[in-house]
């Protein structure tokens, strides 16, 4: 592992690690070992992402001052609130993002265990972990579990065999199809394809890791298992865009969520038609058979709504809240808006393989107990239909065949593999492209695919934090995301993180972080989620996305009403996600302070998780990528499968949507058999 960071950059972390951290009551652990783990965590990264923040660090320097770290302690405080808590100047409020990998830096220390492969994933060594004792969490091996409660144990036979994953000397002869990304889409249009006879190579480019590999150290997980390690940005650095990267995909990393774009039970009522939205902008989708694939993904995966046990503090919280507060509300939105628990593809719901909530969906189920593509579609891809996995390995282009007029025909991909070898694989009948809004796009850009990277959607949510009185089971012993509210014009969703993801986001600095954190047992936490339809485009192979004065309004609106939900639920105090770290106190006008504190994005922490569009649907060549069937246009033989073919935002988490989208394009009829 190539550490990233020299001596310099190294000298700057620590001076100002010794300023955030000086005000803390005590440290659990040293700055020098903070910056240690921020060093193994990047050098974990490496890439782009790496050289990006060791730029950040030399311009972060300059900005701060000149020999920053000879300044007094005092000195460095003040420059640090002058220039990164209280600036309005967007280079030092990037610069000021800074704080949080301080911080995850930690709050994510681990003690390797002695033996690089310790059978419980490193929990025995941590058991005393100085970091996790001061904030009272407990690793998941050490919690009680009583009657009723699920166990803390692995679900067997689920896993992909590590003898499908090949490596690329052992590439079956003659494929057929080459599917290039293995998450919902990816996953789901390998089993279909697989499934009619086809010779199936899956190419992905991230890491192998099965369930037995997955382990609770966030900082090892968060580094392997997500695209850019879980810092992906936009080009404004106004957004964190998650996206995972290894054999399942985003699946691996996410909460599970199966909610439908039209018709769910926990629609409101004024939600709009996205069928209808799609017909009128040139996507015609048949609505009939979409539903069809929800059922056909539904039943094939046991979803169901997660269970009251899995959210019993965090997610009651936000249901209880949302109750009181509604039942004074006069706003008929908020009246007829609908709450309830996520179905989710934990499970079976109710089996003695139901999600066992140790709070880590987020890093990896080391239980297999989420099924996601890796425990489903994949497995049975392989298993069942001879289809073959080849990891770590970049898909670079798709070749065509030479001489075919204006149609072309895919003939196979060049690759670059882990070594940084180059290599052609060829395919007979086809190509399907599922690699993510942003891989996918860029990739057909680098195959010759005019007009890719566009009309892109987010979700966009933000987080909210609140202080609840002490005596209630703490959050961290469930479920991460288990209950929700459709408002109809945004979403609120109860989350919660373990230590060093929640610190990542947690707002607060100096003593006060400390402080907040120390109260890691009693808070609770929920976050807004609203559309961001079309804005954005690919700019340099990264996302340019702007939000608009209507988007901020809706950012205040939907914070302060949750904000009154977590008050309505019992809360002391809310803290909310914006870079000065204010506090918010019940009888504060909570509506004015959101109008005073959101004046731009870079006030307030941004993320997404639902990247969409890029390659949208559209019957005319000339306005989308893709036709109504997911056929690439100009192309006999190539089919788009991920979220990156929606024509416009479906307002909900997308996993579920793009499993029935590749479902849609491969599970009905054969879309490749006038191709081979």
């Amino acid at each position: 592992m190539q550490l990233p960071f020299d001596a310099i950059q190294l000298r700057f972390l620590k001076s100002l690690g010794e300023a955030l951290f000086d005000d803390f009551e005590e440290m659990a652990i040293s700055v020098d070992e903070v910056v240690d783990n921020i060093q193994q965590f990047f050098g974990m990264v490496g890439g782009t992402k790496a050289e990006e923040i060791s730029w950040s660090l030399r311009i972060a320097e300059l900005a701060m001052a000149p020999l920053f770290h000879e300044l007094s302690l005092e000195h460095r405080k003040d420059r640090i609130k002058s220039r990164m808590r209280d600036s309005q100047f967007d280079a030092f409020q990037d610069m000021a993002k800074l704080r949080s990998i301080l911080y995850f830096g930690y709050y994510g220390h681990w003690i390797d265990p002695v033996g690089h492969h310790a059978e419980d994933g490193g929990q025995d060594a941590n058991r005393d972990n100085p970091v996790l004792r001061q904030i009272g969490f407990t690793l998941p091996k050490f919690r009680a579990r009583g009657s009723g409660e699920v166990p803390l144990t692995p679900v067997e036979g689920r896993e992909i065999s590590r003898d499908h994953v090949v490596p690329f000397a052992l590439i079956p002869k003659d494929i057929d199809i080459i599917v290039v990304g293995s998450g919902s889409g990816g996953a789901v249009s390998a089993h279909n394809l697989a499934k009619r006879g086809y010779k199936v190579l899956v190419v992905e480019a991230g890491p192998f890791y099965p369930s037995d590999r997955i382990t609770h150290e966030e900082r090892r997980m968060v580094a392997r298992l997500f695209k850019h390690g879980a810092l992906q940005s936009s080009r404004d650095n106004d957004f964190i865009v998650f996206q995972g990267r290894n054999v399942g995909g985003s699946p691996t990393i996410n909460n599970g969520i199966c909610l439908r774009m039209k018709g769910d039970r926990l629609s409101h009522p004024a939600a709009p038609d996205v069928f209808a939205k799609w017909r009128s902008i040139g996507a015609p989708i048949d609505e009939a058979r979409f539903m069809e694939c929800y059922d056909t993904v539904e039943a094939e995966l046991s979803i169901g709504p997660a269970e009251p046990r899995s959210g019993k503090t965090n997610g009651n919280h936000l249901l209880d809240g949302w109750a009181a507060f509604a039942g004074t509300s006069v706003d008929p939105h908020f009246r007829a808006a609908k709450s309830g628990w996520f179905a989710k593809n934990f499970g079976p719901p109710g089996t003695d393989n139901a999600c066992a909530y140790c709070g880590y969906c987020n890093t990896g189920c080391p239980y297999a107990r989420k099924v996601a593509a890796g425990q489903s579609y994949l497995p049975w891809a392989c298993g069942q239909y001879g289809a073959r996995i080849l990891a770590e390995t970049k898909v670079e282009q798709i070749l065509w065949a030479r001489g075919t007029g204006a149609t072309k025909k895919a003939v196979g991909v060049s690759v670059t593999d882990a070594d940084g070898a180059a290599h052609i694989i060829p395919a007979k009948v086809g190509v399907v492209v599922a690699a993510g809004v942003i891989a996918s796009s860029l990739l057909l850009e680098r195959s010759g695919i005019a007009g890719t990277g566009n009309q892109i959607s987010l979700n966009v949510a933000s987080p909210l934090i609140a202080l609840m009185p002490a005596g209630k089971t703490p959050s961290w012993d469930e479920d991460q995301m288990t209950s929700v509210v459709d408002c109809g014009e945004f979403l609120l969703e109860s989350h919660f993180q373990p230590p060093m993801s929640m610190a990542s986001m947690m707002p607060g600095w100096f003593g006060e972080m400390d402080r907040r954190m120390r109260s890691y047992g009693r808070i609770c936490s929920a976050g807004i989620l609203f559309p961001a339809d079309r804005r954005g485009n690919l700019v340099g192979g990264k996302l340019d996305m702007k939000l608009t004065l209507d988007d901020i309004h809706l950012i205040r609106r939907a914070s302060a009403t949750l904000a009154k939900v977590h008050f309505a639920g019992g809360a002391l105090e809310v803290w909310p996600a914006l870079l000065k770290g204010q506090t918010l106190k019940p009888g504060d006008d909570i509506d004015a302070f959101y109008a005073g504190a959101i004046k731009e994005a870079d006030d307030v922490t941004l993320s997404s998780s639902h990247p969409q569009g890029g390659n949208p649907i559209h019957e005319d060549p000339s306005q989308g990528v893709v036709d109504p069937e997911c056929r690439l246009h100009g192309a006999s033989n190539v089919l788009v499968t991920d979220a990156s073919v929606f024509p416009s935002c479906i307002r909900v988490n997308a996993q579920f949507t793009t499993m029935a989208m590749a479902h849609y394009a491969t599970g009905f009829g054969d879309p490749f058999a006038a191709a081979g």
